[in-house]
This record gives C-alpha cells, sequence and structure tokens, in this order.
C-alpha cells in the first residue's frame, strides 16, 4: 500500500488533503487508507533488484522535476477527463517550485533535504513507460529514475501540523526535524524502499546535529503507521478531531523518535 505522510499534500493548500478533479478541488470523501485499498488493486507489483538502487539528496533541478512528478502521480487520485494531462503538469510545476523554494535555505533556521531512491532507466525494463518517461532524469551521463522520495525538514514545525515537544531545553527546536510527503511509486511498493529512505533520512539528520525526529501520519493509515513502527518511531500526540474538521483532512499522530549517538535524556 501506498506509504505516505500528509504534510505538504496536494495541491500544496498547507497539509490540507485534498483532491483534484478536472481544474477544480472536491472535497476528500473517504479515509485515505480506503484509497490507498483501491489503488493497490490497480497496479502490479514490480519485484525490485536492489543492487543498482541508490538512496541519495537530490542533487540537481532536472531530478528534483521528476521528484514533483513522482508526487503528483503518488499523491493523487486522477480520473480520465478532458485537459487532465495539463492539470497535472500545473500541480508538478507548483510543487517543483515549492521544493525549490524550501531547498534554497532562504529560511532562516530552517534546513531542507530532498532524498530520492532511484533506479536506472536501463535496468528496469518492466517498469511502466509512463512511470519511466515521467519520472526520469540524468546524472553523470546516466538516465534513472525516481521511484521513491521524501522530504527531512529541521525546523521548529510544520504548516498546520501538530508540533513536537523534544528536546525540551533552550535552543532545542533547532535540534527537531520532521519527515514529510513520504511516497513510494505504487508498482514498486513493498520493496522495502520507504524503509530505506528513512534511513538514510537518519543518517542525515544525525549529521545534521539533530536529536529528535517527528513525522505525522493519518491514524487511519495502518501501513504507513505500521513502518514508522518497525524505523523506531513512537507516538507523541493526536491531533484533536476539531481540528482536523476545520483542517478538512483526516486526524494525524505525532510520531516521535530519538536518534542514536544525539539523544541522551
Amino acid at each position: 500500500m501506498a506509504v505516505v505522510t500528509l504534510p505538504n499534500f496536494y495541491p500544496l493548500v498547507n497539509g490540507h488533503l485534498k483532491q483534484s478533479n478536472s481544474f477544480g478541488r472536491r472535497r476528500w470523501c473517504k479515509t485515505f487508507a480506503t484509497y490507498q485499498q483501491e489503488v493497490c488493486t490497480e497496479f502490479e507489483r514490480i519485484k525490485i533488484d536492489k543492487t543498482f538502487l541508490k538512496i541519495e539528496e537530490a542533487c540537481s533541478e532536472d531530478e528534483l522535476w521528476s521528484t514533483s512528478k513522482l508526487r503528483v502521480r503518488t499523491f493523487n487520485e486522477f480520473k480520465p477527463t478532458f485537459g487532465i494531462e495539463d492539470h497535472k503538469k500545473y500541480l508538478a510545476e507548483r510543487e517543483f517550485e515549492a521544493l525549490k523554494e524550501r531547498l534554497s535555505g532562504k529560511k532562516e533556521g530552517e534546513k531542507v533535504s530532498c532524498i530520492n531512491a532511484t533506479l536506472p532507466l536501463s535496468q528496469i525494463t518492466s517498469f511502466p513507460e509512463e512511470l519511466c518517461s515521467s519520472c526520469k532524469f540524468s546524472h553523470d551521463g546516466e538516465d534513472r529514475v525516481v521511484v521513491g522520495t521524501l522530504d527531512l525538514n529541521k525546523c521548529m514545525s510544520l504548516p498546520n501540523e501538530i508540533t513536537g515537544m523534544k528536546p525540551k531545553e533552550i535552543g532545542g527546536d533547532f535540534a527537531r526535524a520532521y519527515l514529510s510527503n513520504v511516497c513510494v511509486a505504487n508498482e514498486c511498493q513493498r520493496n522495502g524502499l520507504a524503509f530505506l529512505l528513512i534511513e538514510k533520512s537518519k543518517l542525515i539528520a544525525q549529521d545534521w546535529g539533530i536529536s529528535d525526529l517527528y513525522v505525522h501520519v493519518a491514524v487511519d493509515n495502518e501501513p504507513a503507521k505500521n513502518l514508522y513502527l518497525k524505523c523506531g518511531f513512537v507516538c507523541e500526540s493526536e491531533e484533536p478531531a476539531w481540528q482536523a474538521r476545520y483542517l478538512d483532512r483526516p486526524r494525524r499522530l505525532l510520531l516521535w523518535m530519538g536518534l542514536p549517538n544525539n539523544y541522551d535524556r
């Protein structure tokens, strides 16, 4: 099933869970877990040869563009309709510009890294052509495809999300980080890619001096919750029902973990 966290969800309305319908938006009318189960029936899973897998920080705009297209493809349910490809491009352009802005480091005290799982195009001949063409980028003369992604955010909080409480000492806000936009291409799920992405994010967070790592997840997103528990997260707090209703989205849990060697409390 799709493994996603909902901050910065499409179409980029500060974490509101909305779905796109042609050039408008319709209200989300079922739980995200239900949507995931429906999506799973539409794709044939592909076994990945991890020999060729790379999990690294994105290093070019070409890769960020492919990342944005993967997020649009994974986080949205599209029905065939007139102009849908233009709408997908519009959403990808919005995420691309927002992602570049987040990575620019213009906001004082904040730092963001986009971490991707990629495979060489030459080794994935069994992949759907649409995935390969939309999420392809070139690096060091090699064509690769983004098949998984997440953002690591060093910041005090994410917009419209529950705020983590650790660490508590003065200045501790700058030792806190959040994961967001965790997703894997539908066809590539159940290969452990999300787990590997999170493990890589832990290492980068430690290099940044992060001691407390957080992630938000919908209360009914059982696959994602199981993944995060496997990675070492525990529940710290739960979003009030009134806040979720106000923001028109499923209620969230805030999960926390202390990073090894940085957490001694």
